[in-house]
């Protein structure tokens, strides 16, 4: 409160003399005070004095005897300084008594007056009390001492009267009633205490009154020390109680946890991560304006940064790992408003903000938004950014859109974040954007439009949305702490304070005080401008009464950043503008202090425990809200060190701990502590030079990995203590397993097994059938995890204890291993468990598997050696995965055995047995309480063969023909008696579960046709997998198949007894059913056939009798002859099932090697996983095997055995070159969260069928080309065209086929009509053959000849009422035009008019659909670049395609122009082009980088055409690259041809629809391609296809139906929503035929279904659709070989018969329909098969021929093709085309 008045007769008179009392309404209110009352406001006053007569209210003493016309004058008094904004302050009894009164009682001593004291009182309440809030009693206790009154006793009482009287008529909260003391009346305050409710003596201090003697000083000056004296008394006091510490109280550190509902977070703004500066229609903001003004360190900017706009995975990856429960991030204004005004507002944004908070809410992170944090839209500050008031209001309409759209699920939103910063950097100093230097007048007008922009938010959340949200809105304003340079010197405490009020309260004190500036600020500034006449150097706006209103109380909470400390000095500013001058103070550090890499922060850490203090103290005691720390943090350099950041680690440590010395020591109410900021980002002015973050970004690499620094670390474990209190080791307890009953014994396997039967199931299957996905889930409970194993990850070889393995010896003796590598340190995880959580949190996994070191727990192996430190390490492990519900799957031996076993032969000793009895039996004991599920062994194939048998790996033994038989032996037995412990001694109590991990790759017969080749395949799953699986799973003995052929072959060797051992028959049932479920570990899958292999030298190997191959189809990996097969993993599984009595399985090991060089952008591993796991779940749904888990191998890269570190299989790349050993999260880590996330594969919306129909009149077509089907090449006068040339060039055409009679349909007009009805096709697509009509390619020579055919075809389709769509030019140019330079010749141009004249004046009153040119990418890329198809130039790549291109576009644009001109009006034809594309997808749709790259791709596709006649002239993308790279090579000009203006306006618009190729979709990544010059290297894209898309017979096509979607939205949203016909859609086959293509009927209905939604969904304007092809045809270069056809056309028929295949009928039935009937509504008539009826009846030349109504002479060719295939079939003749490419 801020005190004037009160009003004085003086005052009112207007009069120089006169009393000074006040003023009593005896007399009207003067007519100037309103403008007095508001100056008062003006300068800073909240409060007036308004003294009441009791004598002028009641002269005659008695409350119902008042004088009304003064009650009248007090009432209107009153309200005006409510109006104006002032509250009044009411004193009851100042002066005089009513004389009456007097008269009859006398003084105060009589107990009558006061009686009649308290009725004027309650009177006075009764009159005003409505109107003030505020009251004092009696003003003075001096006035009752003159009058002789010996006792205030009775004085004081009536007041503790009145005190209750008042607070029990207005009992709401803000209303305060005292009386008036001096500070000689300290010694009275118990008795008033003892009048009142006050008992605590937290009662405000109001000076309400002060008399100054002697004042030299002007007015200004008094009231300014004044003012600074009062306003600074919250200040004095948090610096008197903090001052007097020494360093040792202020530095030690408090060990205290945090209360139980604090928040941790951490936080990120958006221009300093997004990136995607013009993504999704993105507006410009100041930053990025200022970054491409190169502003900023290094000329670097913010356009990809952290490229979060398409890293939510990735960001939200380190938020679980961190475990915050809270992440706080900005909104780009821009990204939703463009341009800053809600018309402008982009979906696309609002849908990226939508993905980050449910990511957030998924991971139970509660989304804290800022609505602003700096990131101006552009078009805003074009119009004067917060200088301009209309701002407010904008800024208004945008956090109401951000309310509405995310305030359902974002509960706290700051609504600007260090708007100080703004005010000072942006419009003050002008070092940041949008560099307005003006401290004068701008700086403090931006900080006036900030306050009532975040006022207006408020209320707007408040009025609109807060009962229904119930969220919490409040600013995070940033400051300083600060203290006196010389605490000894009041004007530097006093300057420091000031300091404060200058940066925080400039903000704080209107929202949360009293709506206005500080005093003191207001005070100074005014100060300044008396001092400063000539140059003011402050100009600070004022607020109005409604505005202070408006203001005061907004905010729910406080908002802190704070960062470092200062200390100040009081000097005189002069006129200097700025804080410094105008606050006549200066700034210092303590040069103790440490230093950051940033200039302004230096670590002081206790600044912030002091902060919170006077936070509370001086802006949190009219309304209580807490303190939420929203930024603190420090700038490391950029420096190879980046990830061991020790510096930030204590910073955080201490500021923290600070905080929590303000909360437990000093009760602030602090709830949340936020650390800036999760990861490095775009620093401002500093670029990328300066790191705030937990997590390193490499800014260098376009996949900008995060990995996580020492800090990051250190934050969780804070997060995960509380604080810093001591803690006792938790009990925790995992959860027991259920264990499935299942059969003791199943009877041997038989030779060959029944599980054969697994061939006869899936080895029959197409590709298709075999690689068509599954969308679905796995079961409720299903247990997705990772997995590592103890050697390969821990390290610390020697340390603590820990004995050496024999892998320790051997890789430190050994130089076989690539790089002399060895996992002496490998991941150092013993060393860097929290990391490894780290990684598991932050994946989400319910179980991790991972082995236990023998030699660490047991240093020699037997339990006398124990060593307790490695039992304490994996004490800590299992506790730390239990406490974030991971399930322990532990492996007790990986094959790192203690050295000194060993040394006593290993597995090949018997007394291993027991020996490992003993160690499973002491880790049952230890960690059996926590651990449920345990193997015993891991893949104890690998150990007895590559182990003892190759003696590949530890222990090296070479020994094939007995020791791996003699090994596994012991295993078995080994692990049969763990069990048995297990099962004896502690199954009760533990309720775990145990088994063993076996290794089976899956193997394919060479010949499933052949049984000795089923026979040989069963044999090596026996050898392999029943090894061990049979005598465990079945009945404890070796499987009759392995018996059998080593027992025959140790005889031929003569040798005494089979080399394999026999188990007795107390073995056997000892070993029978000790496993509770089946444990798998499977990568890749192997062709195998029959041999007899050699009997010498006796081995393992040799006794299966089989040879091995890879699977040649499937991808390879980085590991020789370990391809990504991933249906093996299905058909495995099933073996399983079959084999060993339906167990339930976990698939406990299955990933893929890549090479080192991989790093973190592993899409290999994303398909392989993609496909792998699909497997699993065909398995799962489709199968019915029990699948019951599935570990991802593995956790991160790590010592990959014999390949050292030259591979990895790691969700995360461990960099083995850094002694700290980082982790990084691969592509495929977040994918597999995906993964495990959904449970499976969920059926995405792309793959959801839609129901409906299309337009009514909707085109249905199909359509073929002249040269691929026509043949008659030399026919009746035809000329040669360029293919009929290419095709007779040798190894030009696959197989050297041509199209001399292609289908022949030149003499089959007829039989290609009838194919065309029985499709019920409404139009044909077909060309012309320009050399057929003009042999010599001029309108010299028409040939009447083929003239005429067109013309029966044409006539005889109108018959059939087809209506024909002609396509003018196929790519069959006339050679004769070929020779003189063709499409590169511009004169082609006038040529390819004159044709179109012809063709148009013969056929176009009879053809209304028209096509210039087909594909012209293909005529200039591949026939002109890559040289594939004809004319088959290849030589001039960069300009060639270039120059074609540029004639294609204009001769089409001629030949529009003359049907439009000429012909339209008479013929009432429509006229277009058709163009081909690929849709193109990122490869890694995370990657800024690969987004680019697809969009380059279509750019470069469908663009190069589709541009310049749809929009004008090319696209800016194509002409800027091809442009830069061609100047950059030294050519003088683009090679790029250029249109003139006039030709730019000649070309655009030359279309009346759209026509459109598709057939397939790419993933698209960045390739540089350095100084070459062609169309590809000017794309800078590669392409692969999905894993999991399926095959066609084409290499370049693959089935993706999505992409057909996609790329129609994309030219309806590209090219303004034109009409589309799809002129050609399809899919190919190769190899043997076969008329059932399910294939090509499920591309039909897929692709349809997408077209159909575009029209639906999407509103794309789609008229017809064209199946690709009618018949098999000549597939240009490929000939032959690739089938389009919906008939089939029996090449070995002279007569080539058409044939229909399935794919008709699927094709005509949704055609019949129109579209898709909704199968809910019952059975359409449209699939109703045809019944009688004119028009449907067969013709009575039909005969039914396998169920079809064909004509005779189809019948008999169907007749003889079925015979023909019979015969094939029984002779076992395999009649194919094989095409390798």
């Amino acid at each position: 409160m801020l005190l004037a008045g009160p009003l004085t007769k003086d005052q009112v008179r207007h009069s120089s003399s006169g009393s000074d009392d006040a003023f009593d309404c005896s007399g009207p209110i003067p007519a100037r005070t309103r403008e007095y009352f508001q100056y008062l406001l003006s300068r800073g006053v909240t409060h007036f004095k308004v003294p009441l007569s009791w004598a002028q209210l009641l002269p005659a003493g008695l409350p119902g005897q008042p004088q009304q016309v003064v009650v009248t004058c007090y009432q209107t008094l009153l309200e005006e300084l409510v109006d104006v904004g002032l509250q009044p302050l009411v004193i009851l009894h100042g002066s005089t008594v009513p004389e009456v009164l007097r008269s009859r009682f006398g003084g105060w001593e009589s107990q009558e007056l006061l009686d009649m004291f308290q009725q004027y009182a309650e009177f006075a309440f009764q009159e005003f009390g409505a109107l003030a809030h505020s009251w004092v009693t009696l003003s003075d206790l001096d006035v009752f001492r003159s009058a002789d009154v010996p006792d205030l006793h009775n004085i004081l009482q009536l007041h503790g009267e009145i005190y209750q009287f008042y607070h029990q008529i207005f009992p709401d909260p803000g209303r305060r009633l005292s009386l008036g003391l001096r500070a000689t009346d300290v010694n009275i305050l118990s008795q008033i205490e003892a009048s009142t409710t006050i008992t605590n003596g937290e009662v405000p201090l109001l000076i309400y009154k002060m008399t100054i003697h002697d004042c030299t000083d002007t007015p200004f000056q008094l009231l300014g020390n004044f003012v600074q004296g009062y306003n600074g008394k919250n200040y004095r006091s948090v610096w008197d109680k903090f001052s007097v510490q020494t360093t040792a109280e202020r530095d030690a550190f408090l060990n205290e946890s945090f209360p139980s509902d604090f928040q941790w977070a951490t936080s990120s703004e958006s221009f300093k991560v997004e990136g995607g500066w013009s993504e999704g229609g993105k507006g410009e903001t100041i930053w990025d304006r200022y970054g491409h003004e190169n502003q900023v360190f290094d000329n670097q900017t913010a356009d990809l940064a952290c490229d979060s706009y398409h890293k939510v995975d990735y960001d939200v990856y380190l938020l679980r790992g961190l475990q915050v429960d809270t992440y706080q991030f900005s909104i780009s204004w821009a990204r939703l408003f463009p341009s800053g005004h809600r018309s402008s507002q982009s979906e696309r944004g609002a849908l990226y903000y939508d993905q980050l908070i449910n990511a957030l809410i998924e991971s139970g992170i509660q989304p804290v938004a800022t609505l602003f944090h700096w990131d101006l839209p552009q078009d805003l500050q074009d119009e004067g950014g917060w200088t301009n008031a209309s701002i407010v209001g904008a800024f208004k309409d945008y956090a109401d859109f951000c309310f509405s759209r995310f305030g359902d699920r974002v509960k706290t939103w700051n609504t600007f974040s260090s708007p100080w910063v703004v005010s000072h950097a942006g419009y003050g100093t002008g070092e940041h954007p949008p560099g307005v230097k003006d401290y004068v007048v701008a700086s403090y007008q931006v900080t006036h439009n900030i306050i009532k922009s975040h006022a207006e938010a408020w209320h707007i959340y408040n009025d609109k949305y807060r009962t229904r949200q119930r969220g919490n809105v409040g600013i995070a304003l940033n400051s300083d702490w600060a203290e006196p340079l010389d605490p000894s010197r009041p004007a530097d405490i006093a300057a420091a304070d000031r300091y404060l009020h200058f940066m925080l309260g400039w903000f704080a004190h209107p929202i949360f005080v009293d709506g206005d500036y500080p005093a003191a600020l207001k005070t100074q500034i005014e100060q300044k401008s008396q001092e400063c006449a000539l140059s003011e150097p402050a100009v600070i706006p004022v607020f109005t009464a409604e505005e202070r209103q408006r203001i005061r109380g907004t905010a729910d909470f406080f908002g802190l950043n704070h960062y470092t400390s200062r200390l100040i000095s009081n000097t005189d500013g002069g006129c200097t503008p700025g804080p410094q001058g105008v606050g006549d103070l200066q700034v210092h550090v303590d040069p103790s202090w440490s230093s950051t890499a940033s200039d302004w922060i230096y670590s002081a850490p206790w600044g912030l425990r002091r902060l919170l203090n006077y936070i509370s103290t001086e802006f949190l005691t009219i309304k209580k809200v807490p303190i939420y720390i929203t930024g603190n943090g420090m700038a490391t350099e950029y420096s190879e060190d980046t990830l061991n950041d020790t510096s930030r680690v204590e910073y955080a440590r201490s500021y923290i701990n600070e905080a929590l010395k303000a909360i437990i020591l000093d009760e602030v109410d602090v709830q949340r502590f936020t650390v800036q900021s999760l990861m490095d980002g775009f620093e401002g002015t500093q670029g990328y030079s300066e790191r705030f973050g937990l997590h390193y970004v490499n800014f260098e690499d376009a996949d900008r990995p995060r990995t996580p620094k020492e800090s990051a670390y250190f934050f969780s474990q804070v997060i995960k203590q509380n604080g810093f209190g001591s803690h006792t080791r938790e009990v925790f307890k995992a959860a027991e397993m259920q264990l499935t009953s299942r059969s003791a014994a199943l009877p041997a396997s038989e030779v060959p097994s029944k599980s054969t039967a697994v061939w006869e199931k899936f080895s029959h299957q197409s590709k298709f059938q075999r690689k068509i996905y599954h969308y679905g889930t796995f079961p409720h409970g299903f247990s997705w995890g990772v997995s590592s194993s103890a050697y390969q990850i821990e390290g610390g070889w020697n340390a603590d204890g820990k004995g050496p393995s024999v892998w320790d010896i051997f890789t430190n003796e050994t130089s076989s291993i690539p790089g002399n590598a060895n996992g002496n340190v490998a991941c150092d995880s013993y060393h860097r468990l929290e990391e490894d959580l780290y990684m598991l949190r932050a994946l989400r996994v319910k179980s991790y598997r991972f082995s236990v070191s023998w030699s660490r727990i047991l240093p020699d192996g037997q339990r006398t050696s124990l060593n307790q430190k490695g039992v304490d390490f994996y004490n800590r492990l299992i506790d730390g995965l239990l406490a974030y519900n991971i399930t322990p799957m532990v492996t007790l031996y990986h094959w790192d055995l203690p050295q000194a076993l060993q040394n006593i032969s290993g597995w090949e000793n018997e007394d291993m047995i027991d020996i490992f009895n003993d160690f499973c039996d002491f880790c049952f004991a230890t960690f059996g309480d926590r651990v449920k599920f345990w193997m015993t062994f891991n893949q104890p194939h690998t150990i007895a063969w590559s182990g003892y048998g190759l003696g590949q790996i530890p222990p090296n033994v070479r020994n094939p023909g007995t020791a791996p038989y003699r090994v596994a032996h012991n295993l078995i037995k080994a692990h049969a008696k763990a069990y048995h412990t297990y099962d004896e001694k502690y199954r009760t109590s533990q309720g775990g579960v145990v088994s063993i991990a076996l290794n089976a790759d899956w193997v394919e017969p060479k010949d499933v046709h052949v049984p000795r080749e089923v026979v040989a395949a069963d044999r090596a799953m026996q050898f392999q997998l029943g090894w061990f699986a049979h005598p465990i799973f079945k009945n404890g003995d070796y499987p009759d198949a392995m018996k059998w052929q080593v027992g025959n072959k140790s005889e031929l060797q003569g040798q005494p007894e089979s080399r394999l051992p026999s188990f007795t028959e107390e073995e056997k049932s000892y070993i029978r059913g000790t496993a509770d479920m089946f444990c798998l570990s499977h990568y890749t899958t192997k062709i195998v056939g029959h041999v007899t292999a050699r009997l010498t030298p006796p081995s393992y190997e040799l006794d299966r009798d089989l040879s091995e191959a890879e699977e040649g189809d499937s991808p390879t990996t980085a590991i020789s002859k370990q391809r990504a097969v991933a249906w093996g993993l299905r058909r495995v599984l099933n073996w399983v099932k079959e084999e060993y009595g339906d167990p339930e399985i976990y698939i406990t090991e299955n990933g893929v090697a890549t090479e080192s060089k991989t790093t973190w952008d592993d899409s290999a591993r994303v398909f392989y996983y993609k496909t792998y796991i699909d497997e699993a779940l065909k398995a799962s749904e489709l199968d019915g095997v029990k699948v019951k888990g599935y570990l991802a191998t593995s956790l991160m890269d790590s010592f990959e055995w014999l390949n050292g570190y030259k591979v990895g299989f790691g969700l995360h790349h461990v960099d083995f070159t850094n002694p700290f050993r980082p982790r990084t999260p691969k592509y495929s880590a977040h994918f597999y969260y995906q993964v495990m996330k959904d449970n499976g594969f969920p059926t995405p919306d792309d793959e959801k069928p839609i129901y409906g129909h299309f337009p009514k009149g909707f085109i249905w077509s199909t359509a073929t080309a002249s040269y691929q089907i026509e043949g008659g090449w030399r026919a009746d006068g035809k000329g040669l065209s360029i293919w009929d040339k290419f095709a007779h060039t040798p190894l030009r055409v696959f197989n050297d086929d041509n199209g001399d009679i292609a289908c022949d349909s030149y003499n089959k007009v007829d039989e290609d009509v009838a194919m065309l009805k029985q499709l019920k096709v409404t139009h044909y697509r077909f060309s012309i053959s320009w050399s057929r009509v003009l042999p010599d390619g001029t309108t010299k020579h028409v040939n009447e000849a083929g003239l005429n055919y067109y013309h029966r075809l044409v006539d005889a389709l109108l018959a059939a009422n087809i209506q024909p769509h002609i396509t003018l030019y196929h790519w069959d140019l006339p050679q004769a035009l070929q020779d003189i330079g063709g499409w590169e010749n511009k004169d082609i141009i006038v040529k390819f008019r004159d044709y179109a004249d012809l063709i148009f004046s013969h056929l176009g009153h009879k053809v209304k659909y028209w096509i210039t040119i087909n594909e012209p990418y293909n005529i200039a890329n591949v026939g002109h670049g890559y040289g594939a198809a004809a004319p088959g130039i290849s030589l001039r790549p960069g300009t060639l395609p270039y120059i074609v291109g540029h004639h294609l576009i204009k001769a089409h644009a001629e030949a529009w122009h003359l049907y439009n001109e000429k012909y339209r009006a008479k013929q009432k034809g429509v006229i277009s082009i058709t163009i081909n594309s690929d849709w193109s997808e990122p490869r890694n749709p995370y990657k800024q980088e690969d987004i680019d790259a697809a969009r380059r791709v279509v750019q470069f596709y469908i663009g190069w055409f589709a541009h310049p006649i749809f929009n004008g002239d090319y696209s800016d993308v194509m002409k800027t690259i091809i442009r830069e790279r061609s100047l950059a090579h030294g050519l003088p000009k683009s090679r790029l041809p250029e249109f003139t203006p006039e030709e730019i306006k000649r070309i655009k618009g030359t279309h009346d629809y759209f026509g459109f190729n598709h057939y397939t979709t790419v993933l698209a990544f960045p390739v540089d391609y350095g100084t070459l010059q062609h169309y590809d290297a000017d794309r800078g894209a590669g392409t692969i296809a999905d894993r999991t898309w399926l095959d066609s017979g084409s290499s370049w096509l693959k089935v993706s139906p999505f992409g057909f979607r996609r790329i129609l939205r994309f030219i309806k949203e590209e090219y303004g929503n034109p009409p589309i016909i799809i002129t050609e859609n399809g899919i190919s086959e190769r190899g043997p035929v076969d008329l059932n293509d399910i294939h090509r009927s499920y591309y039909y209905e897929k692709y349809l279904n997408q077209v159909l939604k575009a029209y639906l969904l999407d509103d794309v304007d789609i008229r017809g659709y064209t199946a690709w092809s009618l018949m098999d045809n000549l597939e240009w270069a490929t000939g032959f070989s690739e089938r389009f056809g919906l008939f089939y056309v029996n090449r070995s028929d002279p007569k080539l018969p058409r044939v229909a295949k399935n794919s008709v009928a699927s094709y005509s039935a949704i055609i019949k329909c129109n579209g898709f009937p909704d199968p809910i509504s019952g059975p359409h008539d449209c699939l109703k098969p045809d019944l009688g009826g004119e028009g449907t009846r067969p013709p009575s030349n039909t005969v039914s021929f396998l169920g079809i109504n064909l004509s005779i002479s189809d019948a008999e060719t169907g007749l003889y093709t079925t015979f023909t295939l019979l015969i094939i079939a029984v002779s076992g003749i395999i009649w194919t085309c094989v095409c390798e490419l």
